[in-house]
């Protein structure tokens, strides 16, 4: 048996809505870019969606939009996929990284507060796993040091804080279209907003910087005509990808149900298990669960992973501390502490979570991890 930790999901429906944009006069830059925009904008209660190449190319358009520039800080979580910080150094920017807390993954709001410098422009919150971080405590903190707010809801499309979800709450959201994030568009990403302002911006950073409304050339000398007005980027995502993000967008629910389903059944496996400590959930919030994430006896770990790799059930590990990286090592990083975060390394680990992972087979990975630790 072979179990991977994520895997995309993918039916004769959407194929076909792929099938039929390779029929049509558009492969890029077509309506099923609008309207899969549409589709995520208005499935988390955003006024503006820009689609893009990847979710890295998302996190790099939203600093950009967010007018990060040599000299600025932008604090983040270490426990992430180093995207989440090599946006800020794209734009020239210093990443601060703030502890995350043990019980939630998360950024823990109090550091923040304590890596807060005159330097500090903005602070990207990490949804890690899909459960939401604590966002009124960083909107509090946001308002009262003039600061914007990205959040890299990578893991969290489907997800809800208080009620309401995740995707308009901030300056600006990003989400990722990974094969193994809950839908797929093969690679993508989105930016969402309420500002207008910062929407236009991002247009024209996924296309070159260039445009051609009228409003805002210098002048027009027909309808050929455009103008580069801002140094972009070719983060142009295809209509052969939004039409298949069209597709899984009509599945999302059941997609996030599954995960959820499966979550539970690993808790009320696992709770008592003396060896490990199950995710929490909490209580105003609603993950929609990217990864199942248990911690484990750190010296066991490797042990643990090894066996589960020999069994066929292929866990992994997310993530390395950004800043334990040689690169950001060898770029100034080499002193930076976040002991939470490595408290957590070396006891985390993934297990398989994803719309396809059947009953016998997740009852597999779950005799096999008992098995394991007895």
């Amino acid at each position: 048996m072979n179990i991977p930790y994520g895997k995309q999901y993918i039916d004769e429906e959407d194929i076909q809505m792929v099938v039929d944009v390779l029929r049509s006069d558009y492969l890029t830059t077509g309506p099923a870019v609008h309207d899969f925009e549409q589709s995520v904008a208005a499935y988390v209660g955003a006024k503006y969606a820009v689609a893009v190449s990847n979710g890295t190319a998302a996190l790099h358009a939203a600093c950009y939009a967010a007018n990060i520039r040599e000299g600025d800080e932008v604090i983040t979580s270490p426990l992430t996929f180093a995207a989440s910080a090599n946006c800020i150094l794209y734009c020239k920017g210093t990443p601060v990284f703030a502890d995350i807390k043990k019980d939630t993954y998360n950024i823990d709001p109090e550091d923040v507060k304590r890596k807060i410098t005159p330097k500090t422009k903005a602070i990207i919150a990490v949804h890690y796993a899909g459960q939401p971080c604590e966002m009124d405590e960083i909107h509090a903190i946001a308002k009262d040091n003039h600061l914007l707010v990205i959040e890299d809801a990578a893991h969290a499309l489907g997800s809800k804080y208080k009620g309401k979800k995740i995707g308009s709450l901030s300056d600006m959201t990003i989400f990722s279209f990974h094969p193994v994030k809950h839908i797929t568009t093969g690679e993508g990403g989105m930016i969402t907003t309420n500002n207008e302002t910062l929407y236009r911006k991002l247009l024209l950073f996924r296309n070159h910087g260039i445009t051609r409304d009228d409003s805002l050339m210098t002048r027009h000398e027909g309808g050929w005509y455009y103008q580069q007005l801002e140094l972009g980027f070719n983060y142009r995502i295809s209509d052969i990808q939004c039409a298949l993000g069209i597709s899984q967008m009509k599945k999302l629910e059941r997609f996030v149900a599954k995960r959820r389903s499966l979550a539970e059944k690993y808790n009320a496996e696992f709770e008592n298990i003396h060896d490990i400590v199950c995710p929490l959930q909490k209580d105003d919030c609603m993950s929609s669960w990217h990864l199942y994430v248990i911690q484990v006896p750190a010296p066991k770990r490797r042990k643990i992973y090894e066996e589960m790799h020999e069994a066929g059930i292929r866990v992994n590990v997310h993530y390395i501390p950004v800043y334990q990286h040689p690169y950001y090592q060898e770029n100034g990083f080499k002193y930076v502490k976040c002991p939470n975060t490595e408290f957590l390394y070396e006891r985390i680990l993934s297990l398989p979570l994803y719309y396809q992972l059947e009953d016998n087979m997740q009852d597999f990975v779950i005799k096999t991890l008992k098995k394991i630790l007895r």
